[in-house]
């Protein structure tokens, strides 16, 4: 991908000269540049780059009238020294003079220092860590429900609206509840029934209770289902309280060495990880033993952003790459704490005389405020996932879904038997009347479900009143 600017043409060798408010650089060729992959730093797009880097890359063109090219570094490295003292990556483009500039998130340290100039840095950062945004922070409003998410509040709510009708049906069909629907009045009516299971539900009771082994059934499921239910709230309650006050407290390294609830780590191998490795600071070691004894490092950064956004884990990185995860997803957020403070400069070969006018021009763009621009263009947030549920603390239906198969098969069984016991008494009033049992099963439904059986009851309640 090629990018061009200005328009400046001169002999083969590089020279400087100053006008005005700033140097000049002109040259005969264009001057390749190499970048590597990475958001937002360089990006593919089509066949064109795109990124900061190649936004200051133009800026700086401009402000020094040279043309230039960019390409991906081959070996898709930023440059490290192997045993053999050979760089690679970038680092070894410019030494290797396959490259005149490298312009990435290149960290400025000593040993690269020895065999390439670096430019004033145009990006400072540091070490810091990412985790996911406390409950707490958020609105109070609600905290009565977090330990359930919603999902799993409509599968209460669902659950227990049939339970209810269950039990009001079971009360209808079955010939124990209502023995004679034209004389005797009906216990569980639709609105006795609600209260009968919301008394479970507070672990009171409310009766009548069932007399059918049918009832007794529903009822006795709805027991076990609602003790369970509400010692799953409770237990769950008390964790959620317990990892809020712990995880709003968390905004410090030292705070995050201290204690036990989340665990945190980094990339594998990487800088961060030798930063802590090597520290003589006794909080960075601990740091370190522990990520060591949990095995907790992770091998890229995304697999260590998408555990953060999990819960119950700490992604240690550069402060200036977390700060685009926080960017991107919203339950995210940074600890304020930076240390082990680095920067990212403009590696050119050794004795280069560009080093001087590309330092000078990054400083005009940081007073200008054009670096903040850049960095407030390509860091913008575009979070995706603030609609979601807030804590995965929160139980869902699928992890209670025993409990809610072990009610469904009650209220079946439960149904079932009030059936059999009405056709039993069916079969056996055909027989004595010698009549068809399919017309004495339709007689026993129209009394218990139509006209009749309503009037009775109603009859049955003015009486009582009276």
């Amino acid at each position: 991908s090629k990018h061009r600017g200005g328009s400046v043409h001169c002999g083969r060798v590089l020279f400087l000269t100053s006008g005005g408010a700033a140097a000049t650089l002109r040259c005969a060729k264009e001057l390749s540049i190499t970048t590597i992959k990475e958001d937002p730093y360089a990006m593919t797009r089509g066949s064109q780059l795109e990124g900061y880097c190649i936004d200051l890359v133009s800026e700086l063109s401009k402000k020094l009238g040279f043309k230039y090219n960019v390409h991906l570094v081959k070996d898709s490295r930023y440059g490290a020294m192997d045993s053999s003292g050979n760089w690679n990556g970038m680092i070894g483009e410019i030494i290797k003079g396959e490259a005149d500039l490298a312009v990435a998130p290149l960290t400025v340290t000593a040993v690269r220092e020895r065999f390439v100039d670096m430019t004033t840095p145009f990006i400072q950062t540091g070490l810091s860590f990412i985790l996911r945004k406390s409950a707490d922070s958020e609105d109070h409003s609600f905290s009565l429900l977090s330990p359930f998410s919603t999902e799993m509040w409509v599968g209460v709510l669902v659950a227990f609206l049939l339970t209810g009708l269950c039990v009001f049906l079971v009360g209808r069909i079955s010939p124990m509840e209502w023995a004679d629907p034209e004389a005797d009045e009906h216990s569980f009516t639709l609105l006795h029934s609600f209260w009968y299971i919301t008394g479970a539900l507070t672990l009171q009771g409310a009766g009548p209770h069932p007399k059918a082994l049918s009832g007794r059934i529903v009822g006795a499921i709805w027991w076990i289902f609602a003790v369970l239910l509400l010692a799953c709230y409770f237990v769950n309650f008390n964790s959620v309280l317990h990892n809020k006050s712990k995880h709003a407290s968390i905004t410090s390294f030292e705070d995050l060495a201290n204690q036990d609830v989340i665990d945190y780590g980094t990339v594998e191998n990487g800088s961060t990880m030798l930063f802590f490795k090597n520290s003589n600071n006794p909080v960075y070691r601990r740091i370190h033993q522990h990520m060591e004894r949990k095995k907790s490092y992770v091998s890229t950064m995304q697999e260590g952003v998408r555990l953060a956004q999990e819960g119950r884990f700490a992604f240690i990185g550069e402060a200036v790459s977390l700060d685009l995860a926080v960017a991107r997803y919203c339950r995210l957020t940074r600890a304020q704490e930076v240390i082990s403070m680095r920067s990212y400069s403009i590696a050119v070969p050794r004795g280069s005389p560009l080093v001087k006018n590309l330092t000078i021009a990054i400083l005009q763009l940081s007073e200008s405020g054009e670096l903040l621009h850049l960095r407030e263009k390509w860091w913008a947030s575009s979070c995706v996932g603030s609609d979601e549920t807030h804590g995965s603390d929160a139980l869902k239906p699928y992890d209670l879904r025993g409990l809610f198969l072990l009610l469904g098969l009650g209220l079946g069984v439960g149904l079932l038997l009030a059936l059999l016991e009405l056709l039993s008494r069916a079969r056996s009033r055909a027989k004595d009347g010698k009549k068809s049992c399919c017309s004495v099963l339709s007689s026993e439904l129209h009394q218990r479900f139509g006209s009749g059986g309503e009037g009775a009851e109603q009859e049955s309640s003015d009486k009582s009143k009276a």
